[in-house]
């Protein structure tokens, strides 16, 4: 069983195990690259997934107004 290793600039890599998948990832922006080889020069970074690793804030609840 082969492993394509692909990178997204956005999702970051994964591992394809059929060539039909690899070839339908291309098509949706994945790109090949083989692993411990160095970066060509000018090819785009992987944006960080950090942006998605907070937690959202609760909306305070409005003040409430006590009726006694």
């Amino acid at each position: 069983m082969p492993l394509i290793y692909l990178e997204h600039p956005r999702h970051g890599q994964k591992i394809a195990t059929m060539e039909a998948e690899a070839e339908y990832d291309e098509q949706n922006g994945w790109q090949r690259y083989t692993p411990g080889e160095p970066d060509e020069p000018g090819d785009d970074a992987v944006v960080p997934m950090n942006h998605m690793l907070g937690r959202r804030r609760r909306k305070e609840p409005e003040h409430v107004h006590d009726s006694r």
